[in-house]
């Protein structure tokens, strides 16, 4: 739905050459460079860099042709007087004053968008930015259409209330703002980051989210909004597996060149079951079930930073072990340098998150929507288990693990829930110790 302008490489006045990189972008949790469509020069650049921009908004004009070669410094032709009509908005910018003193971003980062019939509205009746964002929006995610300014405009003109320009102060009690110019601004400024401060009592440590962990925190909240949360969980024996990993893995090395962890096997496991239970790999849409056939499976991902994220193996159901293992290297590799490209993390039907790896021995893990489970594993530990034998019972040392699986409740009963992680945990427990690689 939007992207981060992360950095520009080209500034107005430069030249670029077809598929030449302009800017590198931010979507989710992906970055990635944008080339340039055409070959010319950089006429203008409509925003600046950490600004959130919607998919689709015109971002640069590049002049081409004949007339391609423009002076940076060259002024740009004034803009006609704005007439009140509807038109097609084909791009949307965050509305700057012209005053001195400019409002910053609000506390949350997000940034309001207005489409340029908008901001010719506002700027022709004197309205600030601080009055304009004090409008209420009827318009997709709240924000100021066409109509909604006009019907402004013409209450405050009937309630004879004076009005603003764009001089007026730009500071709220919940918004400060930055001024190099106004010394009642910088008092203004001071006291609201006092009040600030003093909204967290003690010893304490204010840390601003980054990007990513903004995006996750709005995934995980929005998922529980969205779906009603069940959790139900097994225990497996997994020593064949386990023993049989030991056993192969130096060879499994020499001979494809890749180190083979738990995860492919985890998500063999995962397939097969699928295949039995075909609605955990499905969404939901209004009062819909959407069966998903193509079985793609996410594998929740950490990160040097800290954070997560789920790349995905596509198709995994059509994948040997061998593929499996080097869809799962490849993936984790390019997650952790940062080179997942946009696809990498897109129309995943399921996913795998493995708590185990930091030593947790289960979860309860957030459905990735729009998904309707997901399943994690825990560390593997070995314990005394009562073993049945046609000798009778015995105490053994066995490798045991914990899974869980959380599930959408609005589609999935515990009864399908529970049968399909009883199946998970079956096929985990027989896995065949002679198989070959």
């Amino acid at each position: 739905m939007e992207a981060t302008i992360l950095k520009w490489h080209k500034k107005p006045g430069d030249t670029i050459k077809q598929d030449e990189t302009v800017l590198d972008i931010a979507t989710d949790k992906v970055d990635s460079e944008v080339p340039s469509t055409a070959e010319g020069v950089i006429e203008e650049v409509l925003f600046k860099e950490n600004d959130v921009v919607p998919i689709g908004t015109v971002i640069a004009k590049i002049r081409v042709g004949a007339n391609a070669a423009v002076s940076s410094s060259q002024p740009a032709p004034a803009p006609e007087k704005p007439e009140y009509e509807d038109a097609k908005v084909v791009e949307e910018i965050p509305y700057q004053p012209t005053s001195s003193v400019v409002s910053g971003q609000s506390s949350d980062n997000k940034i309001r968008f207005y489409s340029p019939l908008v901001l010719n509205i506002a700027q022709q009746e004197g309205i600030g930015m601080a009055e304009l964002e004090s409008i209420p929006g009827t318009g997709q995610d709240g924000r100021v259409s066409k109509k909604d300014i006009l019907a402004y405009v013409t209450n405050k003109a009937a309630s004879n209330e004076p009005r603003a320009t764009s001089q007026e102060p730009l500071i709220t009690s919940h918004k400060p703002v930055t001024t190099t110019e106004s010394s009642d601004n910088q008092v203004a400024v001071a006291q609201s980051s006092q009040l600030t401060a003093n909204s967290y009592p003690g010893n304490v440590e204010v840390i601003e989210m980054d990007r990513m962990r903004k995006l996750i925190a709005k995934h995980m909240v929005d998922s529980k909004h969205t779906s009603a949360h069940v959790t139900s969980f097994a225990e497996c024996d997994v020593t064949n597996l386990v023993l049989w990993r030991e056993k192969i893995k130096k060879d499994f090395e020499k001979r494809e060149g890749e180190k083979i962890t738990y995860t492919p096997l985890f998500i063999e496991a995962i397939v097969k079951s699928i295949k039995k239970y075909p609605l955990l790999s499905s969404s939901v849409d209004g009062d819909k079930i959407i069966v998903k056939k193509d079985l793609n499976i996410g594998m929740a991902t950490a990160l040097p930073s800290g954070n997560l994220i789920v790349p995905v193996i596509k198709n995994a159901d059509q994948l040997n072990l061998v593929g499996l293992t080097k869809q799962v290297n490849g993936l984790a590799n390019a997650a952790r340098t940062g080179k997942l490209k946009p696809d990498d993390t897109t129309g995943g039907t399921f996913t795998l998150t493995n708590v185990g790896t930091f030593g947790s021995i289960m979860g309860t893990p957030i459905i990735n929507q729009p998904q309707v489970a997901i399943m994690a594993v825990g560390a593997i530990k070995k314990r005394p288990m009562v073993i049945e034998t046609p000798q009778g019972d015995s105490i053994a040392i066995r490798h045991m693990m914990y899974i869980s699986l959380s599930y959408d409740h609005r589609i999935i009963d515990g009864a399908l829930g529970s049968t399909f992680l009883n199946s998970v945990s079956k096929e985990l427990e027989n896995f065949d110790s002679n198989r070959s690689i």
